[in-house]
């Protein structure tokens, strides 16, 4: 057996392991401990503690936990839906205002939060009963909301791109700078589609005699500014030299516990501050633990010969590039309808890295394309966590329902690729313009 037809074993047993439902970082654990046990003996087993703790011996992984826990503080409170609240009362008398600031809302909250799901749970509260009462079709009201939470990987400070800057080497501080303008272009897109399918259906767009004076949009922005300017603050000391990003990610969620605390009063209900440290905990020790399996595996995959075969062999094709990349983000898309964004990232990366830049694309650029198609994942089925995140906010809204309104919003997306093949400049002037360009 070459090398090649021991890659496609691997992918099958890997694909197997996975769809038993155990957890992704015990499945790549038990896979790759599988096939160096079977190949290179028992000896193989003496590296395996080094190879696992030296996956999680980074100083910069520990800007994960922070900004996890700076997107629970947020999430715990009603900043989502102050800020939902304060968006629709300056946009309450445009033609499809209402999903205009469900989607402004979940592009800000993303970029405090960081987390998809937990967009999609803050801002969906609230504007989903709200877009329906209006008059908004539950598949539009549900859709768009699902849609607008998958901003929460690609908008920085996110989990996504720091996982993929881990992984690659590359420069925590250019990937947010990349998937800055991607990110408001994405956000620019969804809301030029709401608007558009709003006023050629002809929604009814508010309440018969609901208007708000100057005091009452006025009146929201101090509960809510606070929050923008830590993203400011964040994003300022990291492009500006002045701070790592662990240290941005430990002063952002030292601040966002404080205002959650001195605006929302967190400390006073019974339980909440320990739940905001609970779940904090749980998601960044399930990523932590991904990530160090997924060094184990890749590991295999390249002590086995398996990447670099592949790469040689992909090399070796006398195929244009850019149809290359087109099989690439195929398989990036279906990989993502089955395994959330860090899998992804953490099992393909190592291997599609030296193909990329042997096709001579830049990885920055391409860290861009694949959370693109990690966010189209996020709405697609069978795994889709924001379908189900707002599926259990509106029970009554089937999941085909929520995906047929999510269905514009996915192409929209691919619209995004595509110009960034096009114009790769979208995500490489700011890096470039504010850092230099890379040598």
């Amino acid at each position: 057996m070459n090398e090649l037809q021991l890659g496609l074993l691997v992918a099958f047993v890997t694909i197997m392991v996975l769809l038993t439902g155990a957890p992704v970082a015990f499945s790549l654990g038990i896979v790759a401990l599988g096939f160096l046990v079977a190949i290179e003996g028992l000896g193989s087993l003496s590296f395996v503690a080094d190879i696992f703790y030296g996956g999680l011996d980074s100083f910069a992984l520990l800007s994960i936990p922070m900004f996890i826990l700076m997107g629970a503080a947020v999430a715990s409170s009603r900043a989502g839906a102050d800020l939902y609240e304060a968006l629709d009362r300056w946009l309450y008398r445009v033609p499809g205002g209402l999903m205009a600031s469900n989607l402004g809302a979940c592009a800000i909250f993303a970029a405090l939060s960081g987390s998809s799901p937990a967009t999609c749970a803050a801002i969906g509260k609230m504007g989903i009963p709200e877009m329906r009462k209006r008059g908004y079709p539950a598949s539009v009201a549900t859709g768009s909301i699902a849609a607008g939470g998958t901003l929460g990987i690609l908008i920085p400070p996110s989990i996504t791109m720091i996982v993929y800057g881990i992984a690659t080497e590359t420069s925590i501080g250019r990937l947010f700078l990349a998937g800055l303008l991607p990110g408001l272009m994405l956000t620019g897109l969804f809301i030029a589609w709401g608007l558009y399918s709003a006023k050629r259906k002809g929604y009814v767009f508010n309440e018969p005699g609901l208007r708000y004076s100057l005091k009452q949009k006025i009146e929201m922005l101090p509960k809510v500014g606070p929050f923008l300017i830590i993203i400011a603050g964040i994003l300022y000391v990291l492009y500006g030299g002045v701070a790592t990003p662990s240290e941005a990610a430990g002063v952002g969620a030292m601040f966002c516990l404080l205002l959650v605390v001195l605006i929302y009063k967190v400390h006073k209900r019974k339980g909440e501050l320990w739940t905001i440290f609970r779940d904090s905990m749980r998601e960044s020790v399930m990523i932590l633990m991904i990530i160090a399996a997924a060094d184990l595996f890749s590991y295999m995959m390249s002590s086995l010969f398996i990447t670099q075969s592949l790469a040689m062999w992909i090399a070796d094709l006398e195929v244009n590039r850019w149809v290359l990349m087109g099989c690439i983000n195929i398989f990036l898309l279906v990989a993502g309808f089955f395994l959330p964004p860090v899998a992804v990232i953490l099992m393909a990366v190592p291997t599609l890295l030296p193909i990329i830049e042997s096709l001579q694309f830049d990885p920055i650029w391409f860290a861009v394309v694949l959370t693109i198609n990690m966010e189209i994942g996020l709405i697609t089925p069978p795994v889709g966590l924001n379908l189900y995140v707002i599926n259990g906010i509106a029970p009554d809204v089937k999941l085909q329902t929520i995906l047929l309104g999510a269905l514009p919003f996915m192409l929209c997306m691919v619209v995004g690729i595509i110009l960034l093949c096009i114009f790769p400049e979208i995500a490489l002037w700011l890096p470039e313009y504010l850092m230099g360009p890379t040598f």
